[in-house]
């Protein structure tokens, strides 16, 4: 499994409109590539794709955007992951009955290591990650001068 650009942008936008959540104020997706880590034209796609998926809503308007349909506990990495990159079980080959026994061994070692990393994307949520910015952030202060 490995971490697509696709995934890592919903999960730094997602970052961002959480950061703005308690405010309970929209971000335009300006605001959200602001920073300048995500391009504009892909995050359009991205956020209309997590819109579906109610994960996040958009709001039309002058002081409209996009806001978290969630609470950021309640949204999951998996579910942030499989809404973009589907439920992963199109990645994972089954064994077939004409399989060499050394194939089948490498596919169920797989399967496996895919099942591991997808517990582990279920037990984090979007607050959690929250957190551990948070944390990193006050690890590493920035000084001006």
């Amino acid at each position: 499994m490995e971490l697509s650009s696709r995934v890592e942008y919903a999960l730094l936008a997602l970052l961002e409109l959480a950061s703005y959540h308690p405010k309970n104020s929209p971000l335009t997706v300006n605001e959200i590539t602001a920073s300048g880590e995500i391009p504009e034209r892909y995050l359009d796609q991205i956020l209309a794709v997590l819109r579906r998926a109610g994960i996040v809503q958009s709001l039309r308007g002058a002081k409209g955007g996009y806001l978290l349909a969630k609470e950021p506990w309640q949204i999951t990495l998996l579910e942030v992951f499989s809404t973009l990159e589907g439920d992963g079980s199109g990645q994972a080959k089954k064994v077939s009955e004409s399989a060499t026994i050394e194939k089948t061994a490498v596919l169920e070692i797989w399967q496996e290591a895919q099942q591991a990393s997808l517990a582990v994307l279920g037990k984090y949520t979007l607050q959690d990650l929250c957190e551990q910015r948070d944390v990193r952030k006050q690890a590493n202060p920035m000084y001006y001068i």
